[in-house]
């Protein structure tokens, strides 16, 4: 894998779901950088450069998503950032979306064809 290939951050306290976007994303010939905590996601975030993060919204606390995203704002982050949701069309009611600057939302379980689809357009985009 080169490294000029797109460098995906993923956070996620269900080793499952991070095992799943892995294996999706690097059999498609992205990078993979992956963080089970938002205190994890945001060393890591500091350690790499990444093209796009995709961010569960609840982890350890209820809120930690938000907070990453909240978090790398202040760093001056400029890759698009898409929010993991097992909560349904509940979430413009649980946070304001759009006032995080998200790219959009991704429903759990997570569907591997539609996945690839945004990402890669919005890679595309951003190149």
């Amino acid at each position: 894998m080169s490294d000029n290939q797109p460098l995906i951050l993923c956070l996620d306290d269900d080793p499952d779901i991070l095992s799943f976007l892995q294996i999706v994303l690097e059999a498609e010939g992205y990078r993979f950088a992956g963080a089970s905590s938002a205190e994890d996601g945001l060393r890591k975030y500091r350690e790499v450069t990444p093209d796009l993060i995709i961010v569960d919204l609840m982890m350890e606390e209820v809120d930690a998503g938000t907070g990453f995203v909240k978090e790398i704002q202040l760093l001056g982050n400029e890759a698009p950032v898409f929010m993991l949701s097992s909560v349904g069309d509940n979430l413009s009611m649980t946070i304001d979306y759009t006032s995080l600057g998200l790219a959009g939302v991704f429903q759990k379980p997570l569907r591997k064809e539609h996945l690839l689809t945004v990402l890669r357009s919005k890679l595309a985009q951003s190149a």
